[in-house]
């Protein structure tokens, strides 16, 4: 009951104008499909569009890959208001989806577990704005489970979902690597080659230096809210430092930690989303998904009281009895449990023949 009314809560409080992000990938799929794909990081002719489809809504540059107009473009036929709902839902019941599949629990468990992952607010922020990333956290998910199944490149294909929107998990594809998972690796780059040669090929030379430009150039009002800069107050060539001592960290941990591929994936969810200079609150979707592993792979007090602790502060009780974390304190929460994460791979023993594998209940806590 109490997951239940958090998510109602959090649902029915959220400030965000409904579809803010969606209009924005929409209104480029209908440029791509109208006047040609080389045109939709045209700003100009894409807030058009945005006008055209919603005059009511508020404008914004198209940032994202070309991967989420074409994703976008099958709903361009349906009314505005119609095609928002459908992906909204459709995004909700894919990020629902991954988490109950790739779930190790069983039975009533396992969907309190799934109620309590879609309850924090960022993840009802994301499905109302209509972002891309519960489909990114989808795929960190379902790959999972690949992963331990040693199904490592459909594990990889999975994790191509991450093209989608590469800030929120940048680190994952090399602590992958870091860890072993080669085929998982390739697989991955492969998609990603591929794509970008069709991207490359759609958008052409113009449209690709006018993407690059844009996203080199200066930060959207907001995106440095979850950063170390924020977090830390302060800049420079310490953040620098502090960002390769995280990137290194997460790579270490990963090696360590190869034969438990979801702590693999959560240090580089971790890392990615501390080091990252560009992110947004509906972006700790993927913080959901590393708290689902560990909640699952570490069944122990020390590591499940501090994830229902960060679940707490992500709920609407807390704002009711006055209290809350600053949004911008979040990287230091991000920070501690990667560290958490790091002195679990410290400790972990020599690997054992390579025919036998370690099972979860065998590392340290």
């Amino acid at each position: 009951m109490a997951i239940l009314i958090a998510i109602l809560a959090n649902f029915l409080n959220r400030p965000e104008p409904p579809g803010i992000d969606y209009h924005t990938y929409k209104a480029a799929a209908v440029v791509g499909l109208t006047q040609g794909w080389s045109h939709i990081y045209d700003q100009g002719v894409v807030a058009v569009a945005q006008l055209q489809l919603d005059p009511g809504e508020i404008a914004q540059p198209f940032l994202s890959p070309p991967t989420v107009a074409w994703l976008v473009a099958p709903l361009v036929a349906l009314p505005y208001s119609v095609s928002y709902y459908v992906w909204a839902a459709l995004t909700l019941a894919v990020f629902i989806a991954a988490l109950a599949w790739a779930s190790s629990s069983r039975g009533l468990e396992r969907w309190i577990l799934v109620a309590a992952a879609v309850a924090p607010w960022w993840v009802l922020e994301a499905v109302r704005v209509g972002q891309v990333v519960p489909l990114v956290a989808a795929g960190m998910a379902i790959s999972w489970r690949l992963l331990r199944e040693n199904r490592n490149v459909a594990g990889g294909l999975a994790l191509s979902l991450l093209l989608l929107k590469p800030n929120t998990a940048f680190l994952v594809p090399f602590a992958v690597l870091a860890a072993g998972r080669v085929r998982a690796f390739a697989a991955l780059t492969s998609v990603g080659a591929v794509l970008a040669v069709v991207a490359l090929l759609t958008v052409g030379a113009d449209g690709a230096f006018d993407y690059w430009s844009q996203l080199t150039g200066s930060l959207p009002t907001g995106a440095d809210a979850l950063t170390l800069e924020r977090a830390l107050g302060f800049r420079g060539p310490a953040i620098a430092a502090l960002r390769v001592v995280i990137i290194v960290a997460v790579l270490v941990a990963a090696f360590r930690l190869r034969r438990s591929p979801g702590l693999v994936l959560v240090a580089g969810i971790l890392g990615s989303l501390i080091a990252v200079p560009y992110l947004h609150a509906s972006d700790l979707c993927l913080l959901v998904v590393a708290s689902v592993i560990v909640w699952e792979e570490r069944p122990v007090m020390a590591w499940r009281v501090p994830v229902a602790a960060a679940w707490l502060l992500t709920s609407p009780y807390v704002t009711w009895v006055g209290t809350g974390l600053p949004l911008q304190r979040w990287p230091l929460v991000e920070l501690a449990f990667l560290v958490g994460i790091c002195v679990i791979a410290w400790r972990v023993k020599p690997l054992r023949p390579p025919d036998r594998v370690v099972e979860l209940h065998e590392l340290p806590a």
